[in-house]
């Protein structure tokens, strides 16, 4: 007997009824954008590694530490496993031309991947949702994303969910930043931990947003990167802050908010939840308007964030929320092998009509199984009704209709015959 064949650790299989969680919460995201008026977009899973190395950042974490890369056997091309898709997306829109007529309104959906050690709410293939906003400068996109997350959250019922916001202005104002954030820390060097003495030089903005306990009151105290920005930066972040106030979205200013990305600049932000212990972050994203250039395409602003889907579904249901699952409209119970014909035509039929029926299978040499086991299968099938294909039924041109849940002892409940010849004319009664 060959060993058995698992999947790979932090690398998850969807199986039904969960799958069925995922679906709603694909529906939910897909209606939403519709309204925002933002279209789908579907790049490859593996790109070329260099677009990720160039567009996230040397010196990130992913790029040292966690993309999946491995070299093209036939052309000896560097490939990576999207680590994350908005490099991917901007790749997509430089390639295809897109901005030549005008800004675009994209969302996606699908699996990323990322080589760390797998726990609650992050693992090796995790799925994202995400929505960009590219070719517009204005900060009323910024905010309009932001809304949009907002309500994402009220119409799948989460509750508890804090915005927190920041600037991190332009790249001159980072710069100027920058020099008086190295010469804190280097003043207090010996309150900084080996990660972010290994990031003192190459990316210090990253070090404060460490989590370590030690280094809180030291990193509180550190020069803010607000107190740098020039007019036009402020003004922006303020636009965005209004839009917000008008609309009674709450959020709470982060100084110390930098997410993890080197392409982002101005609004950054993160929807945070308590719920989920140290995965708290559920969504997050900012302005890029720099990374399109640096992708090889003509210079454009872009805005954009991505939500985790485990995350979301995990928060979901720590919450309580309740996800209807799909059941079926009627459940076909046939006795005998011989009404198969019969029964697969009406039920075409039904389908056709837009009724969803599951058909009991499992025919053998010794028949179709007893009325008992097929009823009890119906029952836990979720089905509204049973359409039973018994002989005596079939005889009279009929099949019997009998209802699966409700008061069983209520007269009105009761088996009816119903015509095989006239199943449209009846067809609609089954759809709950």
């Amino acid at each position: 007997m060959l060993d058995k064949l698992n999947a790979v650790k932090g690398m998850n299989d969807i199986l039904p009824p969960d799958s069925a969680r995922w679906e709603w919460l694909e529906e939910k995201v897909r209606t939403l954008m519709g309204r925002y008026a933002y279209r789908n977009i579907r790049t490859p899973i593996v790109e070329p590694t260099p677009l990720f190395v160039r567009g996230l950042g040397e010196v990130t974490d992913i790029v040292e530490k966690e993309m999946y890369s491995f070299e093209d056997k036939l052309n000896g091309e560097a490939l990576t496993l999207r680590p994350e898709n908005t490099a991917g997306v901007v790749r997509a829109v430089v390639e295809h031309s897109m901005l030549y007529e005008g800004g675009k309104r994209l969302y996606y959906m699908g699996p990323m991947f990322r080589h760390e050690r797998p726990q609650r709410g992050r693992y090796r293939q995790f799925h994202q949702i995400g929505a960009e906003a590219l070719g517009f400068p204005g900060s009323e996109v910024d905010a309009e994303l932001i809304l949009l997350a907002d309500a994402l959250w009220q119409d799948l019922g989460i509750r508890g969910v804090r915005l927190e916001l920041n600037s991190l202005g332009q790249p001159e104002e980072r710069k100027s930043h920058r020099t008086a954030l190295i010469a804190y820390l280097e003043a207090n060097r010996e309150s900084l931990d080996e990660e972010a003495k290994r990031r003192l030089y190459t990316n210090p903005l990253r070090i404060l947003d460490s989590k370590n306990p030690v280094m809180q009151v030291m990193l509180e105290q550190a020069p803010k990167l607000m107190d740098f920005l020039g007019e036009a930066s402020l003004k922006h972040f303020n636009g965005v802050k209004a839009i917000l106030d008008a609309s009674g979205v709450s959020y709470r200013i982060n100084p110390r908010l930098v997410r993890g990305m080197d392409y982002y600049n101005l609004t950054v932000f993160e929807f945070i939840t308590e719920s989920l212990g140290s995965q708290g972050t559920i969504c997050g994203g900012g302005r890029y308007d720099y990374l399109i250039e640096q992708i090889g395409g003509k210079a454009a602003p872009a805005v954009g964030w991505a939500l985790g889907v485990e995350r979301v579904l995990e928060l979901i249901k720590e919450q309580g929320g309740e996800i209807a699952l799909p059941v079926p409209d009627a459940y076909a119970v046939i006795p005998e092998a011989s009404a198969l014909p019969t029964a697969l035509r009406v039920l075409q039929a039904l389908r056709a009509s837009g009724v969803s029926v599951q058909m009991h299978a499992g025919a053998t040499a010794e028949g179709m199984g007893s009325m008992k086991s097929q009823f009890k299968k119906a029952d836990a099938s979720g089905a509204h009704f049973a359409l039973v294909f018994g002989a005596d039924e079939l005889s009279a041109g009929c099949v019997a209709l009998k209802p699966l849940r409700g008061d069983k002892t209520d007269t009105a409940q009761a088996q009816t015959l119903l015509r095989l010849d006239d199943v449209a004319a009846w067809a609609g009664k089954l759809q709950a």
